[in-house]
């Protein structure tokens, strides 16, 4: 006889995009749906977290009873809950905390608490086998830019992350420097198609030989000053700016944000000698960044194996934290109705 499917619901709130979706045995998709806030946020250029939270209050049940739909089932299919608790903004987490502990109260189903960075860590996985051991993972997104150590599902060992600004929130400050539409990181992609990425040679701080850290908060300053003059008191030059300069500008940022992401990722593959390299979150999208990582994994002797999150799956989503929480139910890791949002993680 074989074992029954398991099919988890899971939940995502923990920035911008209010998330639900219905997963069987951690591969298998049955439902997805994302309600976006981009058009709430656009005209203050990032994320206003009381918008947000009461966007989340908004969507969150009609998201998860259209993510019931979209799959089929009913209440009594679903095995868990699950939800991601941290990081993230706390006023946007604890909706989809109270939402997740109301269900699982209510339809007297296990709770399972996610870290939605390890969770962007499945989301390469999903449409892949399981990784071959010793495995790298990079996770770049707006709030986060972060390199793992990945042993299993359950044990991600955090290798370096951002001291300041990380790549996503560099490429949101760049893209309203050079007043492209937000989110940054589409804008700024699609301007750099145009221009020279060795028109200007940016400044990027690589922390030390041996260091597994990041910080994106010196390139942003280096392209402020640019458009603006050191003492930002000069004529702001965007506004004079052709079309070229712009995507110079643009395709020179990216190429130098880039190039910090793959040597740091290279340098980790090299101290825990890495056969594997894992990509996610919302910057994985980038196709720069994935073609010189590919590039970099083709390169090395000998060669490594690079997993990449389709791009539905980079952004914010619940399919990764469904996914994850398959693995933490089989281990029976449950949390209880006490579970609280946290910020950090």
């Amino acid at each position: 006889m074989s074992a029954k499917s398991v099919n988890i619901l899971g939940l995502e709130t923990s920035c911008d995009e209010t998330a639900a979706a219905i997963v069987t045995d951690g591969r298998i998709v049955k439902s997805s749906i994302v309600a976006s806030q981009t058009k709430l946020h656009e005209k203050y250029g990032g994320v206003v977290p009381e918008i947000a939270s009461r966007a989340h209050i908004e969507k969150i049940y009609p998201v998860i009873a259209e993510a019931i739909e979209q799959a089929s089932v009913d209440k009594d299919d679903i095995d868990a809950i699950a939800v991601a608790n941290q990081p993230g903004l706390t006023v946007a987490l604890i909706v989809g905390v109270t939402a997740a502990k109301t269900l699982s109260f209510v339809w007297e189903k296990p709770l399972i608490a996610i870290n939605h960075l390890h969770a962007h860590l499945q989301s390469a996985l999903l449409e892949q086998n399981s990784p071959e051991l010793p495995t790298v993972a990079l996770i770049v997104s707006g709030g986060h830019t972060s390199l793992y150590d990945y042993h299993s599902p359950l044990q991600p060992m955090l290798l370096g992350s951002t001291i300041d600004d990380a790549a996503g929130e560099a490429f949101d400050k760049v893209a309203s420097i050079l007043k492209l539409p937000y989110p940054g990181g589409p804008s700024i992609e699609k301007a750099a198609q145009n221009g020279n990425p060795k028109a200007i040679k940016f400044p990027v701080s690589m922390l030390g030989k041996d260091s597994l850290d990041f910080s994106f908060s010196g390139i942003k300053t280096a392209v402020l000053y640019y458009c603006h003059g050191k003492d930002m008191k000069g004529e702001n030059k965007v506004d004079s700016m052709s079309e070229q300069q712009i995507a110079d500008i643009a395709a020179s940022f990216q190429s130098a944000v880039v190039d910090v992401l793959v040597k740091k990722t290279k340098r980790a593959a090299e101290k825990i000698r890495a056969k594997t390299i894992l990509l996610g979150g919302g910057v994985a999208a980038n196709s720069e960044l994935r073609t010189r990582l590919q590039q970099m994994c083709d390169s090395m002797t000998p060669p490594k194996t690079l997993l990449v999150a389709p791009k539905r799956y980079c952004t914010d989503n619940a399919v990764m934290v469904a996914s994850l929480a398959y693995h933490k139910f089989k281990a029976g890791l449950f949390a209880d109705l006490t579970l609280e949002p946290i910020a950090t993680g």
